[in-house]
């Protein structure tokens, strides 16, 4: 067994080259994390490998996985070099095409890592918040901020174009960079008793953050899980939100009370007593928007009413609000495709949409589908939440954006955030992923197949959640 002590990248891609032109299995290999000690490797020793590997046979690696490879390095994970190295073992000698195959458990694993560490990133560039310091040397901003993963080197670029005629510091636990207006210092990691004392600019901040601050959209998960905890101590803003949260009852009163006119939603048309036959009746005769007036009927849910698990798109197409069901039209077929695939029966399913009533505009020859807007989604907001008390699924599957911003968070984004279990307000285990119409409106082949992948590579994960739920794992 071979064993090597690595810390960043660069050195791991350096020794892995070796590996791969000695042949050597990720079964006779080990890796671990840099120590105090050092590596096991001294410079010159680390120059001579990568120099006898790169004097051989070129070894050809997909650039694809090397992106990969960097950012998945900074996270955490102890065993992050083991996976990346049988990883890139597979990709060279059994099969060129893996980083494709999205239910491959290596795959799915490193994917994930990758996630998070991006993530991290974007937490980093959102939450860090400067604070001025006054010296000999002059003006220099000063930050600091844990970041779950070893992530400083991928996100300060963005703080350098963003404030390139600011001489400003970022420290965190690992590592601290200094930018001089012309270059990135990067040094020793350093405690918050290093950050300097709160200063006027976080006055600012809070009276910004209180300005945008809407008390008709409270989200108190989705603030958290947005803005973790751990991060308010260096958030200024967060000591004004309790006070926010106190006022919003009257804040609410006085935006209702400027209205000119009650606002109609569905709401106005649920019943009194909620249940089945009493909410699909009232959805008929629904004009909570007016929406109901070009489509042809109302689109409502259709399924086991006690389902484990709820797929919830955006609203009928043009075949479904002529056979009064959902997904019945071309994305339906898409989803029955996906659902087999992935191994899940839509027999077994919930499905519906956000939106009850077909929104189009009409060409010479068809109607075309028109995407919902954000106060129609909300008028129709009732009727899915009713649909929900009622089922109390173990998973909720949002289908596409609008489903998910209604359901999950108004700033939802599909492509940062798809394929991520997430607690909402009406299950624990939500989830969000592709419309099957996106996969329709891809424009070539082999785009449509890698939407379709990664719509059935989501599938799975629900149904290995619905497992772990069935066993007890997941609470």
């Amino acid at each position: 067994m071979q064993t090597y002590t690595v810390e960043t990248f660069e050195e791991w891609r350096g020794i892995a080259r070796q590996l791969l032109r000695s042949r050597v299995s990720p079964g006779d290999v080990c890796f671990h994390e840099q120590s105090s000690q050092g590596s096991l490797f001294d410079a010159a020793q680390e120059e001579q490998s990568v120099a006898a590997a790169e004097a051989t046979t070129v070894i050809s690696v997909p650039p694809k996985f090397l992106n990969l490879a960097r950012v998945v390095a900074c996270h955490r994970d102890p065993d992050r070099f083991q996976l990346l190295y049988r990883l890139l073992w597979r990709l060279t000698t059994l099969d060129s095409r893996l980083l494709e195959v999205h239910t491959d458990d290596d795959v799915y694993q490193v994917r994930r890592m990758e996630k998070a560490v991006r993530r991290d990133i974007h937490k980093m560039h959102a939450f860090v918040r400067f604070r001025k310091v006054i010296s000999e040397e002059g003006e220099q901003f000063i930050a600091w901020h844990r970041p779950d993963h070893r992530i400083v080197r991928l996100a300060v670029p963005f703080f350098a174009r963003r404030f390139p005629a600011m001489n400003w510091a970022i420290l965190t636990p690992d590592e601290s960079v200094v930018w001089n207006q012309t270059e990135l210092v990067y040094g020793p990691g350093c405690s918050q008793r290093d950050a300097p004392a709160p200063d006027e600019l976080e006055d600012l901040w809070r009276t910004y953050y209180g300005a945008i601050f809407n008390p008709a959209r409270i989200k108190l998960k989705a603030m958290v899980r947005e803005m973790p905890l751990r991060h308010w101590k260096t958030l200024p803003e967060t000591e004004i939100i309790q006070e926010l949260l106190d006022d919003a009852p009257r804040r609410v009163a006085e935006m209702i009370a400027r209205q000119e006119g009650h606002a109609r939603s569905a709401a106005d048309h649920l019943p009194a007593e909620l249940t089945w036959d009493a909410l699909r009746d009232a959805a008929v005769i629904c004009r909570g928007c007016d929406l109901y007036r070009d489509a042809t009927q109302t689109v409502f849910g259709e399924g086991p009413t006690d389902a484990r698990i709820v797929l919830v798109g955006e609203q009928p197409g043009d075949s479904e609000d002529i056979a009064g069901r959902p997904f019945v039209g071309p994305a339906g077929d898409v989803l029955n495709d996906a659902l087999a695939q992935a191994g899940l029966n839509r027999a077994e399913i919930y499905v519906t949409n956000a939106v009850k009533h077909f929104k189009f505009e009409r060409s010479e020859t068809r109607r075309l589908h028109q995407k919902p807007s954000a106060r129609e989604a909300s008028a129709c907001r009732p009727w899915i939440e009713a649909e929900l008390k009622l089922i109390k699924p173990d998973i909720l599957v949002c289908l596409g954006a609008t489903a998910a911003q209604s359901l999950i968070a108004p700033g939802f984004s599909i492509t940062r955030q798809r394929g991520e279990f997430l607690p909402s307000d009406w299950c624990g285990s939500t989830i969000a992923t592709y419309h099957p119409s996106a996969i329709l409106r891809s424009p070539t082949p082999a785009q449509r197949q890698a939407t379709l992948s990664l719509l059935v590579d989501d599938l799975v994960r629900v149904r290995a959640r619905l497992n772990e739920i069935t066993h007890g794992t997941v609470s």
